[in-house]
């Protein structure tokens, strides 16, 4: 018997000895395509004359670099403060600027300076004009810009605004908020609040719609704004659309002007955007 089971072990090991081994298949094939991300080491290109969201005459060189204003300074959230980095590598020298963020003004070597705008985001006709008069104790290459100390009312506002073409006249609320904009008028707090270059913004439907047709306005129609400082009148000269991105109309003058900026209507990435100058000096 012990003979017998001997003899069956050494049968099933060779049996089992000769069996090839069955090995699992295994596929080691890439990725299918488009599951990795796009590779971040290679810049897109940017094409003069191209798409319309591109500007195709922006200065990328280094003479056109601003450092930025410090942080948790008033001009640390306004578009365009802080000082050239290279101011002198153009041949001009910048001054007149403050920690409020004005444009940057160039010194052409006559005395009389001028706001420098980029010539990509401001269309020629949209710069206020430069032949005015100025008093002795204020020179053409002065920004100005009023803040709204001393002049909220009872009912936090800081002024009204007048269209009388439009039958329109709105309560002026510090801020371009949500909030301001459903009571009235909002004023753009990156600008001044009397003189320079004063921003409104309202809608043109809705809560309040006191924006809602100044794209009619035409050349000589009047603006009123009263505030604790007093009462001016501007005469419009330049209604134009604008995208909605462009705060270039927004920046210090050294003139008194108002700009008023609401919606187009059904056109989301676009703006209207009025502008009119103080009548006398």
């Amino acid at each position: 018997m012990k003979k017998l089971f001997t003899i069956i072990t050494a049968l099933i090991l060779a049996v089992a000895t000769t069996i090839p081994v069955m090995a699992a298949t295994y596929d080691f094939g890439g990725a299918d395509p488009g599951a990795f991300g796009k590779p971040t080491s290679v810049e897109p290109a940017i094409v003069v004359g191209g798409p319309a969201d591109e500007s195709s005459n922006i200065n990328r060189s280094k003479d056109s670099t601003i450092i930025p204003p410090p942080f948790g300074s008033p001009a640390s959230n306004t578009p365009n403060a802080g000082e050239l980095l290279t101011p002198y590598i153009t041949g001009v020298t910048i001054s007149n600027s403050s920690d409020y963020g004005s444009p940057a003004v160039i010194n052409n070597g006559t005395g009389n300076g001028t706001p420098y705008y980029s010539e990509s985001s401001v269309e020629p006709d949209m710069i206020p004009p430069t032949n005015i008069t100025y008093s002795s104790n204020e020179s053409a290459s002065s920004n100005k810009f009023t803040l709204p100390d001393g002049m909220f009312y009872a009912d936090d506002s800081i002024g009204t605004l007048s269209i009388p073409k439009l039958n329109v006249t709105g309560k002026v609320y510090e801020d371009e908020s949500l909030e301001s904009l459903s009571k009235g008028i909002g004023h753009f707090k990156s600008t001044s609040c009397w003189d320079g270059n004063v921003g409104f913004a309202s809608h043109n439907r809705g809560i309040s719609i006191a924006f809602g047709q100044i794209h009619t306005l035409t050349t000589d129609d009047k603006i009123i704004y009263t505030t604790e400082m007093g009462t001016r009148t501007y005469e419009v000269y330049s209604v134009s659309q604008i995208q909605e991105t462009d705060m270039s109309k927004l920046q210090r003058t050294s003139d008194n002007i108002v700009t008023l900026i609401t919606c187009v209507n059904d056109i989301p990435l676009l703006r209207w955007c009025v502008q009119a100058r103080k009548i006398g000096y």
